[in-house]
């Protein structure tokens, strides 16, 4: 049995390439739920989706520049996510259009300058590693850059933490208590493109807020605490990442794409067992005996 055990769930991370997949993804699993769920509690889920396409053109530009460089890309998707953010907010400011509306609008021109950039510059293989990333290809130069990344972002969460939970329930008292709901807006948004660009070499622009996202939505499922939300999306995310790069590893699947699903299937199975607003809790309350209202 223990044998059994160890060829299947340790021998794998024996190799190297294993080993450094591993770390890359437990790291971001520590950092974007904690963002997936103030995305969620915002109502900003697609907002994310869309910051994900904002990052191309800078992460395309910089692999024009200097190749499959995981610095001077990182710096350019940084760069270009924390662009077409300021210039959204900015239409939607002078506009008076909501916001999701213009980052929309700015994502679809900064998926289609960064496919049209990686395009003239290079071939099918540089944009399908743009795009969808390879969790297995990561050396140390960017193991390093991702846990950094996931660091600052764990620290800067912790430190801003009370004033998004004010901002989330109440951003009149947050205004009332002297701090700028926009400050901590902005600051908010610009750890989604951070974690965003940790992200986009191990899973790609397209699929990167998938291991922001999934285990947000589906911990809801579970609990209805902010604690709670926060504690399972990061079990559920790290669950995902070893459980998909495993798959990957003996079924001989794409890396990115196990985890995603695997984190899918996790979401799938809340939605039809989860303990609060699934399909299996509806039918509970459904049957369950009205009780007797207490006489007056």
């Amino acid at each position: 049995m223990l044998e059994l055990l160890n060829s299947l769930v340790l021998a794998p991370f024996d190799y190297g390439f294993m080993q450094r997949a591993l770390v890359a993804g437990l790291a971001l699993s520590l950092a974007a739920p904690a963002l997936g769920v103030f995305l969620m509690l915002r109502g900003m889920s697609l907002i994310g989706d869309a910051m994900a396409h904002a990052i191309l053109p800078g992460v395309a530009l910089g692999f024009l520049l200097a190749g499959f460089s995981l610095p001077a890309m990182s710096l350019g998707g940084i760069l270009s996510g924390l662009l077409v953010a300021g210039l959204a907010g900015s239409v939607s400011h002078m506009s008076g259009h909501r916001e999701d509306s213009a980052m929309a609008s700015f994502f679809l021109i900064s998926l289609a300058g960064g496919v049209m950039l990686v395009s003239l510059g290079g071939s099918s293989v540089d944009l399908t590693h743009v795009l969808f990333g390879s969790i297995l290809a990561v050396d140390s130069t960017a193991l390093v850059l991702i846990a950094a990344i996931s660091s600052l972002i764990v620290v800067v969460l912790a430190v801003v933490f009370r004033a998004l939970v004010v901002e989330c329930l109440d951003p009149l008292f947050l205004r009332g208590q002297g701090m700028a709901g926009g400050l901590v807006h902005g600051v908010f948004l610009g750890l989604v493109v951070l974690n965003l660009t940790a992200g986009f070499q191990t899973l790609g622009t397209l699929m990167a807020v998938g291991l922001m996202m999934l285990p947000a939505t589906t911990a809801r499922f579970w609990s209805k605490r902010l604690e709670g939300l926060i504690g399972l999306g990061i079990l559920l995310a790290v669950f995902a990442t070893s459980g998909g790069l495993l798959l990957s590893y003996h079924l001989e699947l794409p890396s990115g794409p196990s985890i995603i699903l695997l984190a899918g299937a996790c979401y799938v199975l809340s939605a039809l067992l989860g303990r609060h607003n699934s399909l299996l809790a509806k039918l509970r309350r459904r049957d369950a005996p009205l009780e007797p209202r207490e006489a007056d």
